[in-house]
């Protein structure tokens, strides 16, 4: 046995040295080994995420619209429960066997089938294809009785768009309907949100609106297995519904309207002299916005399409008329402000005024005789209106007018479809025309005709700011601030008008009040031109003015025949008009009426204004009690 100096064995140290050597190498292949067997696990952690990736799938439902109210809380854009016929093609054993049973089930025509296999074919396996949108009940029964013959056939309750006072709304709200390309290009939410079966808005409030009240997608997901069939709902996740717009609009007002316009073509506005609420902003004739839910017929189409009262048009917003006399208010005002006349100016009316061999008619064959301008408001005088307009000449008068909201979008930012209007002046004919202005145009716009173009909504904005002494307002139709009542909301005016003061449009207040004074007698007053549709009530008494405008130049012969307005063709009537404001005393709302082809706006027009404005002011108490809402800032 061999031994070292220390006594100890070689042998030993040999062995140790080898087990030394086999330990470390033993350590360093366990590691290669847990690393090797982590990487594993890594790799199969990755390969199941991949692989419940492949089995979980996602279905996005129709997102859930906010609804519109009213001032009062009224419903009048909401949803209600429809019941839908659903293909899934992935679960459907034999398609044109199926096609065949729900044609003689729902009695689909050859067309609406040819429209499922095209969507079917534009469509992934998993996708549903709606048959029909809103079933009836009983139809909704049979399909159900014979779900057991109908595989890949889902019968769905879901949620849709319902207007429950049809048309009182519709140029208001517009309506929804299927997107479009051009709707899903053009807003990036409802690309977001965009599902088989959701409807979006296509005209009015509904549109404008539309990312407010779109709402967001209930979410559906599912196991599916291999081939894309869902096997089990793991969860359901709830969408959020859109926000609840409120709106500054009376339906009862509204309703009245409706009614006064029944069977003819024109407007009603109603507007808050303070605040700019609008009470109301009808258009007639109007259509079911109903009718476009799940596609509207071409029999239905076709009557809306053809009739001749256009029905289509807003006229309230998109209707341009000449203002007729309703314009001699603010004619009179810019003269008084402009210092050219004062209120004992006086003008001798014969019938018709003579300028450069051209002869300019009164309404009134015979003539007034001698006016002031009370007189000449009263009794709505031609004569004396071309007389000062030809003084204060046309570019001081389109001043006050577009001060006063003619010629210009009141409501713009709300809907898309709103006119401008035209408030001529000698600039506007030079660059628009290349012609120079002549002096007989200054005389035939001071009496509301000629180029000039306006709006029912204009007017009715003109009037507004007549009776609240001059202040500048900015009408809307949303609710956004707490509601004020008379009080406050005339205390705020004057302290607006303090700090800013371009509020205030006029230079002196008593011009205004001489030409209040002159609107009340052409209501209240004996020859008034709207004397019988007065309301002797303090309580509901209000001042106005009517006007009437041609819509075709009267020829010598006809004006010598002084037809009566029936026997003149329809389309070949004046339109009738009407603004006036009340209560006279403390007065708080301005209206604006007209009737396309009425005649005359003392016949046709003015005499409705004694039911709005009953209704208007009993509910004003209603009203200003109205204070709980939930602000959307818009």
């Amino acid at each position: 046995m061999i031994k070292d100096s220390s006594g100890i064995r070689k042998t030993d140290v040999i062995n140790r040295r080898m087990f030394i050597i086999g330990a470390a190498k033993l350590i360093v292949f366990s590691g290669i080994v847990a690393r090797l067997f982590s990487l594993q696990i890594n790799d199969n952690k990755k390969y199941l995420t991949l692989s419940d990736k492949n089995r979980i799938r996602e279905w996005k439902l129709p997102p859930t619209r906010g609804e519109i109210v009213d001032y009062f809380g009224n419903i009048i854009a909401g949803n209600l429960k429809v019941y839908q016929l659903h293909i899934i093609p992935e679960q459907v054993e034999n398609f044109n066997y199926l096609l065949s049973r729900l044609k003689t089930l729902l009695e689909l025509t050859d067309k609406k089938i040819a429209n499922i296999l095209k969507s079917k074919n534009q469509k992934k396996p998993w996708e549903s294809i709606i048959v029909a949108e809103n079933l009836s009940w009983v139809q909704f029964l049979k399909i159900n009785n014979y779900l057991h013959d109908l595989v890949g056939v889902k019968p769905v309750m879901t949620i849709s768009r319902n207007y429950p006072f049809s048309e009182i709304y519709t140029h208001v709200l517009g309506y929804v309907s299927q997107p479009n390309e051009n709707d899903i290009l053009e807003n990036e939410t409802i690309q977001q949100r965009f599902v088989t079966g959701m409807k979006v808005g296509k005209l009015g409030l509904e549109k404008r609106l539309e990312n407010y009240l779109i709402g967001t997608n209930d979410i559906q997901r599912y196991e599916v297995n291999a081939y894309g069939k869902r096997i089990n709902q793991l969860e359901h996740q709830r969408g959020q519904q859109g926000s609840k717009i409120r709106l500054t609009v009376d339906t009862e007002i509204q309703k009245i309207s409706a009614k006064l316009l029944a069977n003819k073509a024109g407007s009603i506005s109603v507007m808050d002299i303070y605040t700019g609420d609008i009470l109301a902003m009808y258009s007639s004739p109007s259509y079911n916005p109903n009718l476009f839910l799940f596609g509207i017929s071409n029999d239905d189409w076709q009557l809306i399409r053809n009739n001749s009262l256009k029905p289509l048009i807003n006229k309230t917003l998109s209707g341009l008329y000449s203002p007729g006399s309703t314009i001699k208010p603010i004619v009179a005002l810019s003269a008084l402000e402009n210092k050219v006349i004062n209120e004992n100016f006086k003008v001798r009316c014969t019938g018709k005024t003579e300028l450069y061999g051209q002869t300019f008619h009164c309404w009134k064959e015979k003539g007034h005789g001698l006016v002031n301008l009370k007189d000449a408001m009263k009794q709505s005088c031609d004569t004396y209106f071309y007389e000062i307009t030809r003084i204060l000449g046309v570019d001081k008068l389109k001043i006050t007018a577009e001060k006063f909201g003619l010629g210009k979008k009141v409501l713009g930012e709300y809907f898309e479809n709103e006119k401008q209007g035209l408030f001529p002046d000698t600039n506007w004919k030079k660059n628009n025309l290349g012609k120079g202005w002549v002096l007989g145009e200054t005389l035939i716009t001071g009496i509301g005709q000629g180029y000039i173009q306006t709006t029912p909504l204009q007017l009715c904005l003109m009037t507004a700011q007549i009776a609240n002494g001059g202040y500048k307002i900015s009408p809307k139709i949303i609710v956004n601030n707490k509601p004020l009542n008379f009080l406050e909301a005339k205390k705020d005016m004057e302290l607006r008008s303090s700090i800013d003061p371009n509020i205030q449009l006029i230079k002196d207040k008593n011009n205004l009040k001489i030409v209040q004074k002159a609107m009340f007698s052409s209501t209240n007053e004996i020859r008034g031109t709207s004397y019988r549709s007065r309301i002797d009530d303090p309580k509901y008494q209000f001042a106005g003015k009517t006007g009437t405008a041609q819509v075709k130049r009267i020829s010598k012969r006809e004006r010598e025949l002084d037809l009566k307005i029936q026997q003149i063709p329809y389309n070949d009537r004046d339109h009738a008009l009407y603004v006036a404001y009340g209560p006279y005393v403390n007065p708080r709302y301005a209206i604006s009426i007209i009737v396309e082809h009425g005649g005359s706006g003392s016949r046709a027009a003015a005499p409705m204004a004694k039911e709005l404005f009953k209704l208007i002011i009993d509910r004003d108490g209603l009203r200003e009690k109205q204070s709980n809402f939930e602000e959307i800032d818009i």
